[in-house]
């Protein structure tokens, strides 16, 4: 390790000042969201020092591992070259499903008596969400359609899915609310506390998706096959890998994640309703390119998501404690995906 810092401070020092500079440029403007991101926050942390302060850091790890789900499911896709813009209608969904059944007011479903097991619920609503998910890399794999086309489409059905079932029973599109209390435990309980700060469950639900997802990637013959056709998907189907499969499983494991996300969410916010999940997907995939998940495809860690996620989830509340307009953060959202994928695309056409 020593030797190769050692080999490369001299092959720098032995450029001209010309090639120098450009280097230098070359390692800002690669780097630049995250020079960006750590001036915020140092620029934040001295006009409200209370930003670094305990509640304010179990509360960005927390927030963290709620995104975090659907930001790996979303990776995968784009790791494919495509996107998943129906993500967030899935989370709406499946959070609109956990909800109705985990409930003591069963306006949905008003000859329920009891709710069902909490594991019984989970399974459906991940069933749901692979369903979604089926559907979306059958179409991209078979009809050869854009992810963005298919996604786009199943974002419409989904959300008119959403609202036929909450206007289901009496509940007349009403939010869903009155979750049992082991939902609830389940999901927001404490899992430990750093000092008076309690750190909910779901922390340690996210970290165990992040394994899984991580030994996916990287140790199983699945990820291999997945950065193989993001990489070239004819040279991938010359060397025997089944491009459809790879295309399908891709996209049911990303409905699996959006589900448990999902699932997650009714009982994190306490409430679900037609708007649950809204703009999640812009989220998550701005935590993926961020953390250097290429739209070029076959690019992509489960590392650089988590580290996405985490600088996204830091600079939203910043600027919360700095009392930024709600509405303004939908420009700097935008403003974000924009100069990240800016950022991706240059790299990509500098190595061509």
């Amino acid at each position: 390790m020593a030797e190769n810092k050692t080999s490369k401070a001299q092959a720098f020092q032995a450029l001209s000042s010309k090639d120098k500079m450009k280097t230098i440029s070359d390692l800002v403007l690669n780097n630049a969201m995250f020079i960006i991101i750590a001036l915020a926050v140092i620029y934040i942390s001295i006009k409200v020092p209370a930003f670094l302060g305990l509640p304010s850091i179990v509360n960005v790890l927390s927030l963290t591992a709620a995104k975090l789900p659907i930001a790996l499911g979303i990776g995968g896709c784009i790791v494919l070259t495509g996107t998943d813009i129906s993500a967030g209608r899935v989370v709406g969904l499946t959070a609109c499903i956990s909800a109705s059944l985990l409930t003591t007011a069963f306006k949905v479903f008003p000859e329920m008596t009891s709710a069902p097991p909490i594991l019984v619920v989970l399974l459906m609503v991940v069933v749901v969400g692979g369903v979604v998910g089926l559907v979306n890399g059958f179409s991209v794999a078979k009809f050869k359609l854009h992810p963005f086309i298919v996604t786009l489409s199943t974002q419409l059905i989904v959300y008119g899915v959403i609202l036929m079932y909450l206007k289901n029973g009496t509940n007349n599109g009403q939010t869903l609310s009155g979750l049992t209390d082991g939902y609830r435990s389940l999901i927001t309980g404490t899992l430990f506390k750093i000092g008076n700060v309690a750190v909910p469950r779901y922390v340690l639900y996210s970290v165990l998706l992040t394994i899984l997802m991580w030994v996916i990637w990287n140790k199983t013959t699945f990820g291999k096959n997945m950065f193989a056709v993001g990489s070239n998907e004819e040279a991938a189907n010359v060397s025997g890998v089944n491009v459809s499969r790879t295309i399908i499983m891709v996209f049911v494991l990303a409905g699996i994640m959006y589900a448990i996300t999902g699932f997650m969410d009714g009982a994190r916010i306490a409430s679900a309703n037609a708007n649950t999940g809204l703009n999640y997907e812009c989220d998550a995939i701005a935590a993926c390119v961020i953390g250097g998940v290429s739209f070029v495809g076959g690019i992509g860690r489960i590392s650089g998501i988590v580290i996405g996620v985490l600088l996204l989830q830091i600079i939203f509340a910043g600027l919360n404690f700095l009392s930024v307009d709600a509405n303004m953060l939908y420009i700097i959202k935008g403003l974000i995906i924009l100069i990240a994928c800016a950022i991706d695309m240059r790299k990509y056409l500098v190595r061509k």
